[in-house]
């Protein structure tokens, strides 16, 4: 570990209070000299952190962007998760796609689970890694759509999965994602999120985050093998660098009137240890959850088999979600259906 590293890492877990060059340098085994330069490559990565000679130094940067500052919060928040082992982290200031990347990394390995089912040297590494960003100059959304991701005003991150036994039922991740947010954003930022079916988050009448998951098959076998789940939340909104068709659709958490001042890596660790922790309940409890955090059951929709075909759409009323994370609906003949794919919208604006 850098010194950089050692210095940050005790300035985690110093509970606000001054640390003194002599003590930094004692803890990390070097010269003031040397932490005093660390202290300043800190400082050009944007972490703020004051200090003078007789006082010592503070950090005073909650929202500073790192792998470290991540993994501090993810164990801190889990401990029961990560008592033993942290994942793999890598952590960006710009990237095109934290899907795109995760994606390419498996690409470039063969076997990431035994014969016996248990996990292979390779799939120990990527299995539950995470990719965070502070940008993405290219993200993805569902169905070819773009996701805006401009600097340091969301989360953008992408957890690679490898189930034991494969993908069986590759729409209980996406609820499971969703799921994992809502309390993500509950617990963090004081507000009540609401999931559009199947994969969009809901709050304040606007969407503040999109889910993509995207499975990993094995051609020798057919199965889905692996997962790269992509979240992305907005936090805050540049109105002036915001798309002008997004105006009436992207909302944030600071718009929804809740903690807008949350650390980002604290916000993407919270969701990430709600995902690792839900991967391990009955499928039944997680699509109980994604139920109650639901707001189309009960309302009007209009359905697009074909997406943004407006010939193919028909109005309908949602029913239930069942045990496939389908959406079952009520057309206005009476007859029902079950959808696993396409789109749905409100007729009413009102959403939440």
């Amino acid at each position: 570990m850098k010194t950089k590293d050692k210095v940050l890492d005790l300035f985690l877990h110093s509970n606000g209070k001054n640390l003194s060059g002599e003590f930094l340098a004692q803890q990390c085994n070097v010269s003031r000299s040397a932490i005093w330069k660390a202290i300043n490559i800190l400082r050009q990565d944007g972490c703020i952190i004051q200090g003078s000679p007789k006082v010592g130094y503070v950090f005073a940067n909650s929202d500073y962007f790192s792998k470290e500052v991540f993994l501090y919060h993810l164990q801190t928040g889990f401990p029961e998760l990560f008592s033993e082992s942290l994942p793999y982290v890598e952590c960006f200031s710009d990237i095109d796609s934290t899907n795109a990347y995760a994606k390419g990394l498996l690409a470039k390995y063969s076997t990431l689970r035994l014969a016996n089912g248990e996990l292979s040297k390779e799939g120990k590494k990527i299995h539950n890694s995470v990719y965070l960003a502070e940008s993405q100059s290219s993200g993805r959304g569902r169905l070819g759509r773009s996701f805006f991701s401009p600097k340091k005003t969301g989360v953008y991150f992408s957890m690679i999965s490898v189930p034991k036994g494969g993908v069986t039922h590759s729409a209980i991740f996406t609820t499971l994602a969703a799921v994992a947010v809502c309390k993500s954003l509950e617990s963090l930022c004081k507000i009540q999120p609401k999931i559009k079916w199947i994969n969009d988050i809901f709050a304040g009448g606007k969407k503040i985050c999109g889910i993509l998951t995207e499975g990993i098959t094995n051609f020798e076998t057919g199965l889905i093998e692996s997962l790269v789940i992509g979240i992305g939340i907005n936090i805050y909104n540049p109105q002036e660098q915001i798309p002008e068709n997004l105006w009436e659709i992207a909302g944030s958490i600071k718009e929804a009137g809740g903690n807008d001042c949350v650390s980002r890596c604290a916000l993407a660790a919270e969701v990430v240890g709600w995902l690792i922790k839900l991967s391990n309940t009955d499928e039944d409890e997680i699509l109980s959850e994604y139920k109650k955090y639901s707001f189309l059951i009960g309302k009007e929709v209009t359905v697009y088999p074909i997406i943004d075909d407006e010939k193919s759409s028909y109005s309908a009323k949602v029913l239930d979600i069942d045990n496939q994370a389908s959406l079952v609906v009520q057309l206005q003949d009476g007859s029902v259906k079950t959808l696993s794919s396409g789109e749905v919208t409100l007729k009413s604006s009102c959403l939440v």
